[in-house]
């Protein structure tokens, strides 16, 4: 079977500290509740929490929708984004079927980062580790007017902005996440093909901007 592996990157810095990440945790059990209910993402869809603060944490490893449980997350530290670039780079290098003469291997990695601040690690290193790999599509989400330019420089234009971290926000975030998961899910499973640029994915609601 073909997974389709779905990456999130989520800040636990400080600064998400407090309504933030008990935002962040209640979107990551809802994202997983409506995937759960997709016949086509419950059958190919993998998940992974990658959480950074002062470091970064493989906090759940690739994980079937059926097996899966959202970590206990708590916001502390600094924002290690370029750990976080880094790791999930090194994560998919070992933990995806690579396509070979006789068999096909896992599709295209999706990866859904998350901050509401400027990284205060080397970044640039991280991204270029990450630039190594192949994804699919990546789309990262400025929180409070995030670092906009540096996402720019990691997903090119699918950067998004939440003007806000509260639980309106944050859940039309997470639904959307969910939403196009499972688009892409039925993408590969019913044609074969890959969804491969934000226009592909379902519009975002209001809530979400799209940063140009």
């Amino acid at each position: 079977m073909r997974r389709l592996p779905v990456f999130l990157l989520l800040d636990t810095s400080g600064s998400m500290s407090g309504e933030p990440i008990e935002q962040v945790k209640n979107g990551v059990q809802m994202l997983v509740s409506a995937l759960r209910q997709d016949p086509y993402a419950l059958e190919t869809a993998y998940l992974s929490v990658i959480t950074f603060g002062s470091t970064a944490v493989e906090a759940v490893p690739l994980t079937e929708l059926a097996a899966f449980q959202v970590p206990p997350l708590t916001a502390s530290g600094a924002t290690a984004l370029g750990a976080a670039l880094e790791l999930v780079a090194k994560v998919a290098s070992g933990a995806l079927a690579k396509t070979t003469a006789t068999a096909k291997g896992d599709w295209k990695p999706m990866v859904f980062l998350m901050t509401d601040g400027a990284p205060t690690d080397d970044w640039y290193r991280g991204l270029q580790r990450f630039q190594q790999e192949k994804w699919g599509i990546v789309v990262a989400c400025a929180v409070n007017k995030g670092a906009v330019k540096v996402l720019h420089a990691i997903a090119g234009e699918a950067v998004v902005q939440l003007d806000t971290s509260d639980a309106t926000a944050m859940s039309k975030f997470f639904k959307w996440v969910s939403a196009s998961v499972s688009n892409n899910s039925k993408a590969v499973e019913t044609a074969g093909k890959e969804v491969e640029g934000l226009d592909q994915l379902p519009p975002p609601p209001p809530e979400i901007k799209i940063v140009t």
